[in-house]
């Protein structure tokens, strides 16, 4: 909506401006007014526009004119180099009326689009999450997604789950997301075996601790990996304005760095490598954390054997816990968090989806084989990059 007021002095050769008329009514009927005034008022399906001005438009006294225009919450004054000024309409005296804003457009249609498709399965915002009934009613999710979460909530385990916002948001933007994490941890030991042992071959039962150490940080880390780096439909409300800046730019950066966005939603490429640096924050503090479960359990193996058997007490030797789980949250910040957002965003969501979305049973054999060929990979260049850094 936008309001111009424009105020035109008097001029002396427009002496009919002075005689009483019922269609321009001034603040005193019985002397000529300081100045003139003319109410246009036009209405169109997106703005309300009030324009004040001489009925002569080529009457050069046009002194003031001050504008107030709405969109989308933001005050803008019209004449200047104001990019929020998205009515396209302008003071002079036209009907008014311009092109909306792009992304008020787009939500204008998500929420329609969604609107439509709960109203075909007779639902309403109502009986929704309240997370998702707000993104709708502010026109960020599409009408797809809305039906992804209905086809979702047939399942009584998928429902379950969406109650938890961290897994609503990923399984909306990924329905084959469940089955990634049990493809990714159920491979995970197997092939974390399978790629130690490649490593270390004659000495890989000599070094069978170290070896149960790297597969219980790889199972421990497994879920994470899926989970942190997947892409997700973003139902987090805004944060408070009193938030930090830095606050609000993490809040606003995708989970994945490569994932495809929404239609109305953008994000810059800073807000992209933003979320590597958060995901790959988080990481760190989970390869950390696993790492010291790991070779804490791996310790107290060493330490249980060389009670039973004194021959071996010389021969292995406890694992450094600090330095290799430090090393261990390096290598997960580093490696794999990049490994998994291209797998996730680039070759899952960009490639193999577009192309076999119609063909779940084969767009999920291909994951598989991505993924395991993915988790044995980073078994490699952990075992490289622990030898290289001195801690095995």
């Amino acid at each position: 909506m936008s309001i111009a007021f424009c105020f035109i002095a008097p001029s002396s050769s427009n002496a009919s401006l002075s005689k009483p008329n019922p269609h321009r009514p001034f603040l005193s009927s019985s002397s000529p007014p300081p100045t003139s005034l003319h109410l246009c008022l036009s209405l169109s399906s997106t703005s309300l526009s009030l324009y004040h001005n001489n009925n002569n438009n080529n009457n050069p006294h046009r002194h003031l004119l001050t504008a107030f225009s709405t969109a989308n919450d933001a005050v803008s004054f019209p004449g200047g180099d104001d990019d929020n000024n998205n009515n396209g309409n302008s003071g002079g005296g036209g009907g008014g009326g311009g092109g909306g804003d792009e992304g008020s457009s787009a939500e204008d249609k998500n929420r329609e689009e969604a609107l439509m498709v709960l109203a075909e399965a007779g639902r309403s915002l109502k009986n929704l999450p309240k997370d998702l009934a707000a993104a709708i009613e502010a026109g960020r999710v599409p009408g797809a997604v809305v039906s992804r979460f209905l086809e979702l909530e047939k399942s009584p385990v998928l429902r379950w789950l969406m109650q938890f916002g961290g897994f609503k948001e990923r399984l909306l933007a990924d329905d084959l997301f469940l089955a990634k994490v049990f493809m990714e941890c159920g491979v995970g030991m197997f092939t974390k075996t399978a790629a130690e042992y490649e490593r270390r071959r004659e000495n890989f039962f000599n070094e069978l601790e170290i070896v149960f150490a790297d597969v219980v940080m790889a199972i421990l880390a497994d879920f994470m990996l899926v989970f942190l780096p997947a892409p997700t439909v973003s139902l987090r409300p805004p944060l408070a304005t009193s938030a930090g800046t830095i606050a609000k730019f993490f809040h606003n950066c995708p989970d994945n760095a490569f994932q495809v966005a929404l239609a109305g939603t953008s994000y810059s490429f800073l807000q992209r490598l933003g979320a590597v640096v958060r995901n790959g924050t988080k990481l760190f503090a989970v390869g950390t954390a696993s790492s010291l479960v790991g070779t804490a359990v791996t310790n107290a193996l060493i330490n249980a054997r060389k009670a039973v058997n004194k021959d071996s007490a010389a021969e292995v030797e406890n694992v450094p816990i600090i330095s290799t789980s430090v090393a261990y949250g390096v290598y997960m910040a580093v490696s794999s968090n990049l490994r998994y957002q291209i797998l996730a965003g680039v070759i899952e969501q960009r490639i193999l989806e577009p192309m076999l979305h119609q063909h779940k049973l084969w767009l999920s054999a291909v994951c598989f084989a991505v993924r395991t060929g993915n988790t044995f990979l980073g078994s490699l260049l952990w075992v490289d990059y622990a030898r290289w850094i001195g801690v095995q």
